[in-house]
Order: C-alpha cells, then structure tokens, then sequence
C-alpha cells in the first residue's frame, strides 16, 4: 500500500511515536468499558442498608472537621450547616480549623462564639503556621478531637441535616474504616464549564466510586463528604503531606491496612462546582499531580504486596490514569505532523490505519459519560449535547494536567494551592468582583499556540484530498478544546486585572 523508502528518519520516528501513543491511550480509554462492565454486574442497585443501627442511647461522639483557607464566602454557610446537622448535641463535636491568612479568621470566629452560645460544641482552631496544609490541619485537630468517628467537609460543601444519620449506622461493621457520599453539585447549571465539569465528576463517582466499592476493589475517600472511623486513621499512619492528595494517599494505606470502605451512591452533599477557568486549572492540578505523586510512592507497594490481581489492577489505572494527560500533550503536537506527513506521501488511505483506535478510545469516553448520567436520570438529548463539551474541556486541559504530572515525576515541589470559592448558586451567579481570582497567562499562550496548530492542519487537510476529510472532526476537537481552556482563562485572567482584583493570599 506504501513504502517507507521515501521516508526521512524523523518522519519515520514521528509517525512511530504517534501510534505507540494512541495505543497506550486506547489501553486507558479501553479500561472504561471495564469500569462499566463492572458497574453492571455489581453496582447497578441501590446502596446497601445497614446490617445494624445503633440504638439512640449507643450513638457514637462524632467529631466534624472544617478545614478552612481563606474562605470569606462560604465559611459562615459551611459552619451553619454543619450546626444543623441532626445528632443528639452531647455527642456532636465540630471543630473550624482555620489557617486563613485573611478575614476569614474574624468571620470564622465571630460566628463560633455565636454557635457556642446556642449550645453548640465547636471550636475554632487557629493555626499560622501552615505546616503540612490540609493534610496538617485535620492532623492537628484530629490530636485534640474525642470523637470516635470524624467527618469531614471542604469549604465548597453544604450538607444535609441527615448526612450523619444517614452514614453513622455503617460502622455498626467493625470492618468500615471510611464511608463517602457522592458529591452533589449547587451550580451545575451555571455555565458550559460547570455542566461539563458535573458531567465528568458524576463519572467518577457514579460508575468508578461505585463499580470499584461493590466489585471489591479499592477506592478512596475524596477530601472531604465523607466519614471515618479514628482508628482507621490511625493504623493507616494518619494524614501525611509528602502528597497534594492526602485523602487518596489515606486510603490507599487504609485499605492496604485491612480496612472496608464503602461508597453511598444514593446519599448525596451539594457542593459548588468551580466557575472561573483558572480556579478548575488549579483543581485539576493539585489532583493530577497529587494522584502521581501518590502513585510514585504507593503503586510499587501495592503490586509487591499480596493482595488479589484484579485489586493490583485496578490500582495500577487508577493511580497511573493521569500519566495520560502527558500522553495527550505529546499526541497534540504529533497529530498534525502526522497527518500531514502521510498526505503529502500520498497515503491518504493510510489515515484509515488510526481511524479504528481513535473511535475505539473516544467512543469509550462518550459511553462511558453517558451511562454514568443515565444512572442519574439524565435525560439522552441534554447528555448528547454536552458529550462534545466534555470531551473538548478534557483535551483542553491537558496541557495543565501535563505539566502536573511531569512535576511529580521529576520531583518538583509545590504548595498546595486550594481552588476559590465563590458561594456561586443558580440564584446568584456574580463572581468577577469577588477576591481570590487566579490569573494564568503563560499557560493559556502555549494552549492558544496548540489551537492554532491544528488550525493549520484543518487547512491543509482541507486543500488535500477527500480521502482525508475523515479526519477533521478529531482534528477540530483537539482545536476546539484548546482554544476554548485558552481564551475563556485569559478573559477571565484580563477581567481580574481591570477589575484589580487582589490575588489569592
């Protein structure tokens, strides 16, 4: 069909380069349809009953963690909510562990002495060293707290009066170290950004949290929505922050310690989903670069040990899933020159060689997305309608995940950096004016130079032959996605700028 011969060496290294990489990508995208598979054969009913409650005398002290950085907007939500929780006051401890370098402190403990005076348990733990960040704080309150068993809830949450009532009784099994709730989201509706976002968290948590819990394997507690038992804790190590993903490092040391977890797809806490592109860059950051990190130091320790192969491998995609991200990077730049390099060979038929792997992996994205919005009642046409969004938000920011993942290879320390929150709900959807918004340049400039990039290969596809129309819809997508992370952050960045918005402490 065609020959090698008139090819140069580095032509014949990229078109080489370029297909080892969309294997390796289509072993990642082909692992979905496991995840599904399993979904079906495990997890498709509703969550579990306790085998026991625990009578209303026997009721455990629970103890609840507010783990707060510079959060003026949505710390007095969070604290009164959680102060509504229904659980007997004598055996309901709340602790605010603030390391805010702003007012969020005053507001935090204006609103503790307000809370203490109504018969609340809570106190403010106010730390100005932040040693060990989040991971250091729930450590330090963790050493004063007498609950038993401690939840744990982000700044961005709001649960629900019955969360304890509906997770406490689980422990009731000796085995149950940790329980998580599947995340809601309060402005979902907000904008493209949100909608695609609450799409691709509903995939973690309805299909992986869910097909990995009730198939047996393991999975982990989230940061926060979720419910531990001390003990746990503390035979697992306790919090450390040699990560930026103390929560999944936790779990993983858990459940290698012998420790249950289990996941409640059907109890859901509201939180707010990110609505400024450069606050979901630094989100995806700290968890792409804290899900290798934790790979680095637990993923041998895993496989060495001896627990059941389907364990280890599902440990091994799910710890190692982000090293795709730098894949992604290194096919976006290979994509076009590949393309074009077999055009004017004259082997249009031979773009129909990746033809099967690239619809085998998007495919399994698309699938994969939509069965986990089905599972929650979404309707087929507004699922079709996002499907292209997603995808393009995904490959968009890959770049940023890329970049995370490469620090943790190499070493590079980071602070970890917590994603602003805004108090953003379907009634109120202001944020520009508001303190805490990132500004990103350089990253959006490189992503911009992406886009035009496979601009240029639309165009010269565009003046080939026919035979190699096929390939612009894939073309178009990476072109779309890059440009629409690249211009959406550097608007917002420029309206943070003339609005002098102070930058996050």
């Amino acid at each position: 069909m065609f020959e090698f011969n008139d090819l140069s060496t580095l032509q014949i290294a990229v078109l080489v380069a370029y297909f080892a990489i969309l294997l390796i990508l289509s072993f990642y995208g082909a692992h979905r349809y496991r995840i599904v598979r399993l979904y079906r054969k495990y997890a498709s009913g509703p969550d579990p009953e306790p085998a026991q409650r625990f009578a209303p005398a026997q009721l455990p002290i629970v103890t609840v963690q507010l783990p707060l950085f510079n959060e003026r907007y949505v710390a007095e939500r969070l604290i009164r909510a959680v102060c509504a929780l229904d659980y007997p006051a004598d055996r309901l401890e709340i602790q605010v562990l603030d390391d805010s370098a702003d007012d969020t402190t005053e507001i935090c403990a204006k609103l503790v002495q307000e809370m203490q005076a109504l018969g609340h348990d809570i106190v403010l733990i106010y730390r100005e060293n932040r040693s060990g960040y989040k991971a250091g704080a729930l450590e330090a309150g963790l050493a004063q707290a007498r609950g038993e068993f401690v939840a744990i809830f982000d700044a961005d949450f709001v649960p629900k009066p019955d969360f304890l009532r509906a997770t406490v009784d689980y422990f009731t099994d000796e085995k149950i170290g940790m329980v998580q709730a599947r995340w809601d989201h309060i402005n979902r509706e907000h904008s493209l950004l949100t909608r695609a976002q609450a799409i691709l968290l509903d995939g973690h948590f309805v299909l992986e949290h869910c097909a990995r819990n009730r198939a047996g394997l393991f999975f982990n507690f989230n940061g926060t929505a979720g419910i531990w038992r001390a003990q746990a804790i503390s035979d697992a190590g306790g919090w450390e922050h040699d990560t930026l993903t103390e929560d999944l490092d936790l779990s993983y040391r858990a459940q290698m310690a012998g420790w249950d977890f289990l996941f409640l797809r059907d109890l859901t806490v509201p939180s707010e989903i990110p609505v400024e592109m450069n606050a979901f860059r630094t989100q995806q950051h700290r968890w792409a670069k804290g899900s290798m990190q934790t790979a680095i130091k637990l993923l041998p320790r895993v496989l060495k040990s001896d627990l059941p192969r389907d364990v280890k491998y599902e440990a091994f995609h799910h710890l190692s899933s982000n090293f795709a991200y730098l894949l992604m990077v290194i096919l976006a730049v290979l994509m076009p020159l590949a393309t074009m390099i077999r055009i004017h060979q004259g082997w249009h038929e031979a773009l129909f060689l990746d033809l099967p792997i690239f619809l085998s992996a998007t495919f399994s994205i698309c699938y994969f997305y939509w069965v986990s919005q089905r599972e929650i009642g979404r309707s087929a046409g507004e699922v079709i309608g996002l499907i292209p969004g997603v995808l393009a938000l995904g490959i968009g920011v890959s770049l940023n995940n890329a970049k995370a993942v490469l620090e943790a290879i190499v070493g590079h320390q980071t602070p970890f950096v917590r994603t602003p929150k805004y108090a953003i709900s379907q009634n109120n959807k202001s944020w520009s004016s508001k303190l805490y918004i990132n500004k990103s340049i350089m990253l959006p400039v490189v992503e911009f130079a992406l886009g035009a990039w496979f601009s240029y290969a639309i165009v010269v596809v565009l003046i080939g032959e026919r035979q190699s129309l096929f390939s612009i819809p894939f073309l178009m997508l990476f072109q779309c996605g890059f440009f629409y992370v690249a211009l959406l952050s550097l608007t917002q960045s420029f309206r943070g700028i003339l609005g002098r918005v102070e930058p996050q402490s």
